[in-house]
């Protein structure tokens, strides 16, 4: 296929997943048509596809409201929390040494500063789930508050480019969530020891969703499973987080579509890297348990295109004559690099599993991690993706599958 004719095929399924269909959270209308279209896309390029069905919980609210007489506050219903009409007192604590000493029971409890400083991960999530995290977790269910109140700065490196960002977004965590700004939370401490109206209108809704893989024969044996999340945080087009992924999985479907490798190769469409419970890749791992010896790479694309720097290709555990190859493919296009390594992608649950990898991403993206504010925001549109770039990154894993030697 002419690099041309690539570009503009790659431009017209970003368009569909990000413009015409946009935010596609986990259990949403909008994701469940993003993953029909990328199935039907896969079977256009004849690859015989296949859908698995996941039990999951879309969420929505109708806002959230905090008064302390006739002084209000902006605060805003944290994302798969329970719904509250609370009234109480509000304290406030800053560490969790401090609340491991407080009787927070019946309270509304406003945290702030350090003990708000990072994003808690979920109680349930199997991937990434640090000890403090659930210790924390653990303090504030014993502990019985009425509600939490997160005044939250920006940490880029575990929300994202949101701000303020909440502090909780765990649809297993039952006490009822909102958050604000760290200048709102400031604004809150005098009323301190008042009594407190909190009211946010959220619900949460049994749903479904779907992986879709795609693959070509029913071989198993040293396959390569090239992956991309389709799904995105709540109020996120997701353009380079992820729709550049799943295009990308799409034009390397047309790409491969007549390879006659020996090495069989899977094409999956996870759903749930942004979501509190990754319920896609947690029926991945169950459907492979005791067979992840069977994967010869994993080819994760994730946050490829944007429209800054280069796009990089970063190597975890290859074996030397799959790195060779990698270093063949980077000398032959000026446009792809060696990129360092991360880990806050799908890659993880393969290199967690004993696989080697390949994260595809772009370079500025690595490098600004921890301070970019894009991703998991509204700027994570159209508008950002170089889509010569996500051409590019297409064209060389490719080339990269075709260059592997036969089995």
């Amino acid at each position: 296929m002419e690099k041309k004719a690539l570009i503009e095929k790659i431009k017209a399924h970003v368009h569909v997943l990000c413009s015409e269909i946009g935010e596609r959270r986990v259990g949403s209308e909008e994701n469940r048509k993003a993953t029909a279209y990328t199935k039907r896309v896969l079977e256009e390029s004849g690859w015989k596809t296949e859908s698995t069905e996941l039990s999951v919980m879309d969420w929505s609210t109708d806002g959230a409201t905090l008064t302390c007489g006739e002084q209000s506050f902006e605060v805003f219903s944290s994302e798969y929390s329970l719904g509250c009409s609370v009234q109480g007192e509000c304290i406030a604590i800053r560490t969790v040494e401090q609340l491991e000493q407080t009787n927070i029971q019946d309270k509304i409890v406003l945290l702030i500063g350090e003990i708000a400083s990072q994003q808690i991960a979920p109680k349930k999530f199997p991937f990434w789930n640090p000890t403090e995290h659930q210790h924390l977790i653990a303090v504030l269910e014993q502990g019985k508050p009425k509600a939490l109140i997160c005044a939250t700065e920006r940490n880029a490196e575990t929300a994202g480019g949101v701000y303020p960002f909440p502090l909780f977004e765990d649809g297993d965590f039952d006490i009822p969530s909102v958050y604000m700004k760290d200048t709102e939370g400031e604004k809150l401490l005098p009323y301190v020891g008042k009594t407190v109206k909190l009211v946010s209108k959220a619900r949460r809704i049994p749903s479904t969703a779907f992986n879709v893989t795609g693959k070509r024969n029913t071989q198993t044996k040293n396959r390569i499973v090239v992956t991309a999340h389709i799904d995105t945080k709540i109020g996120t087009p997701g353009a380079i987080d992820n729709g550049t992924g799943v295009a990308i999985v799409l034009a390397i479907a047309d790409l491969l579509k007549s390879n006659s490798s020996t090495y069989p190769i899977e094409l999956m469409i996870f759903n749930g890297e942004d979501y509190y419970a990754a319920p896609g890749q947690i029926r991945y791992v169950a459907q492979n348990a005791g067979h992840f010896d069977d994967i010869l790479l994993n080819i994760n694309i994730d946050g490829a295109g944007y429209k800054e720097g280069l796009s990089c290709f970063s190597p975890f555990e290859l074996p030397k004559n799959i790195f060779d190859l990698l270093q063949e493919v980077l000398l032959e296009n000026p446009n792809l690099v060696e990129g360092l390594p991360w880990y806050q992608g799908d890659h993880s649950l393969f290199l967690q599993n004993g696989c080697p990898a390949i994260a595809v991403s772009s370079e500025w993206f690595i490098k600004n991690m921890a301070n970019q504010e894009i991703t998991h925001t509204p700027k994570d549109n159209i508008r950002i993706v170089n889509f010569e770039q996500v051409a590019e990154c297409a064209l060389g894993i490719a080339s990269l599958i075709k260059k592997l030697p036969r089995s």
